[in-house]
């Protein structure tokens, strides 16, 4: 931009100035102060006005158009927007020193300079007018404050649905998959009955093939040994195949898992015949598979249930906001819901007080806290390493400590984690409002947090008051 500026030969006038809200009604010897150091640049829709990270040195007035600027993070990095009759740029008292952002012209645009050089003498001569643009970096920072949290949220939400999703997504395919099994599996026994039924069975044969279809589904499996249960699997098929029972390789896993060993197939088929003991087999593996199946659905529908219910109690839904909140119920909900970032490597330590009260409190805005300090931590720890969480009470408010053994926060990064827009991620990775967030969060609960750090132990501890203190109503 400094080098455009070399070739401007337009002026601004007293005119151009007067439709500006902010000097519309200066003095006329102001006006013509700024239309002597005001200079004047045009620039065609597209045109880079001035690039993240270049020197911003220039107080910019917009007197006709549209710009845009686009914070980093490509094109999913925030955007603000400005038109005629705004001041933007550097303001006076502003601690920017560079461009915040990429700013282009979006309509044919023709903006006012001032060089940061003239402030001290514009707010000599003009201090109202320093009101003013004191007043308009204030809504500035409000509202830029303002779209980054909101973009901020966005993308914790974003990261919390993909999550979600994943973990959704486990159990649902498994009850699936387990669902198209047991359609086989039903043909099969059905099957496998059907020649049962045409054997000339005594029914003290058909009570002892029922009697053995129960036992085996109640016998419990010795699992926890893969190698025996191998050797198990093994011995049964080598059985099954020498007395030719078809599919032999199918029926003796069912059967192996419940339990079942050589002597009691050997009384089997002593008792109802070589003949009938393969049918026999057949269905009593099919229906151990079917229990089996039904077990796995119950799993699965159950993870379903438990994270959707997580997810209702994280959100507080259908809940009034200020209300007595568990503690320990939340930090476990949020635990839940966090679940696909701690199974890769993460172990919850947890030591929570079995006497700790509940206390009043917006409940989703906590969970934004272990949210934050949670996720914090796991990244911190690379997603391996141990998670510590920890609750305590102190007289008339209650601890949450959150630790991770990490590598710490640096010394000279410590004193800055919660200031707002502070970061160490990389651009597009973080807003820096995430501790921004936890912290204005607790003091609208009228709480404290605190940090220490050391290579190897990182502690958040959050102190809460039990009972919020009483405000006085507006119409007191």
């Amino acid at each position: 931009m400094a080098e455009n500026l070399t070739t401007t030969t337009a002026r601004v006038s007293i005119n151009d100035l007067r439709k500006i809200e902010v000097f519309a009604d200066l003095p006329m010897d102001q006006l013509a102060w700024l239309v002597d150091h005001f200079q004047e640049m045009r620039f065609q829709p597209g045109e880079v006005m001035g690039r993240e990270g270049e020197p911003l040195d220039y107080l910019t007035v917009i007197l006709e158009g549209e710009i845009r600027i686009q914070r980093g993070g490509g094109a999913d990095g925030p955007v603000f927007r400005g038109f005629a009759g705004q001041v933007t740029g550097l303001l006076p008292y502003s601690r920017l020193t560079h461009y915040g952002g990429t700013s282009q012209a979006v309509l044919p645009t023709r903006i006012a300079l001032l060089h940061r050089s003239l402030f001290p003498e514009l707010l000599e001569r003009m201090p109202l007018l320093g009101q003013r643009l004191v007043s308009i970096m204030a809504d500035r920072i409000r509202e830029t404050t303002r779209i980054e949290t909101q973009r901020d949220k966005l993308m914790a939400l974003g990261k919390l649905s993909a999550g979600l999703a994943h973990e959704l997504n486990n159990p649902a395919a498994a009850a699936q998959r387990a669902t198209a099994s047991l359609r086989e599996t039903l043909e099969t026994v059905r099957d496998a009955s059907i020649r049962l039924a045409r054997h000339a069975l005594s029914p003290g044969q058909r009570e002892l093939i029922t009697r053995f279809e129960r036992e085996a589904g109640q016998t419990p499996t010795n699992s926890a040994d893969p190698l025996a249960q191998g050797d198990r699997e093994e011995r049964i098929t080598t059985w099954l195949e020498a007395r030719h029972v078809q599919d032999a390789w199918k029926i003796a896993p069912a059967i192996a898992d419940a339990g079942v060993e050589i002597p009691k197939l050997e009384s089997l088929a002593g008792q109802v015949g070589e003949e009938v003991v393969g049918d026999a087999l057949t269905r009593i593996a099919s229906l151990l598979t079917i229990a089996r199946l039904i077990n796995e659905i119950e799993i699965s529908t159950k993870r379903i249930s438990d994270l959707v219910g997580a997810i209702k109690e994280y959100s507080y839904m259908d809940q009034s906001a200020m209300k007595e909140v568990d503690l320990r119920q939340g930090l476990e909900n949020t635990l839940t819901i966090l679940h696909h970032k701690l199974k890769a490597g993460v172990n919850v330590v947890r030591e929570y007080d079995a006497n700790l009260p509940k206390i009043c409190a917006y409940g989703g805005e906590l969970n934004q806290i272990w949210t934050n300090l949670f996720v914090n931590a796991i990244e911190a720890m690379h997603g391996k390493g141990e998670l510590r969480v920890r609750t305590a009470r102190e007289i008339d408010r209650v601890l949450v400590e959150i630790g991770d053994n990490g590598p710490g926060i640096p010394p000279d990064v410590l004193p800055h984690i919660f200031d707002p827009f502070f970061t160490t991620k990389g651009v597009g990775e973080g807003t820096g409002l995430g501790l921004d967030t936890v912290c204005r969060i607790i003091r609208n609960h009228h709480g404290e947090i605190r940090v220490t750090s050391h290579p190897g132990d990182t502690r958040f501890q959050v102190y809460l008051p039990i009972t919020q203190p009483k405000t006085p109503s507006s119409t007191a």
